[in-house]
């Protein structure tokens, strides 16, 4: 699967990806308790079989129920749209991705997360990832 076909989520399909993720698997109606507004089951359980058909989930049959996983592991998915978000949003600028969440009113860091952030900033120097 693509880089480019993770990012072409709508709402509903990334918040029901989003469920799966949190829950590692899930059935339909696990799905329907976590995601605001759910619509009925039938449409969640057609959703579900649209984001199997494009190749985010793949499902196991328990008893009479399916239960679906996601296909990329979480750290991959959130890699892809990390990269999606910083250069369609950044202009693929990682400076400006991390000064606008440093910048943000909620974006309020512990001296613990600063000097954890100065680790790794001072690791990517050495590995000369400048």
């Amino acid at each position: 699967m693509s880089d480019e076909t993770q990012s072409h989520l709508s709402r509903r399909e990334r918040q029901i990806m989003d469920a799966v993720y949190r829950l590692g698997r899930a059935s339909v109606t696990e799905v329907m308790g976590n995601i605001p507004e759910p619509p009925g089951y039938s449409a969640v359980r057609a959703m579900l079989g649209i984001l199997e058909a494009k190749g985010h989930l793949r499902h196991e049959q328990e008893g009479a129920k399916y239960v679906y996983l996601p296909v990329v592991a979480r750290e991959r998915a959130r890699k892809t749209a990390l990269k999606s978000l910083v250069q369609t949003f950044f202009d693929g600028s990682s400076r400006e991705a991390i000064a606008a969440l440093l910048e943000a009113p909620d974006g309020k860091l512990s001296r613990g997360e600063l000097d954890a952030l100065g680790e790794l900033i001072e690791k990517a120097k050495k590995e000369g990832r400048q």
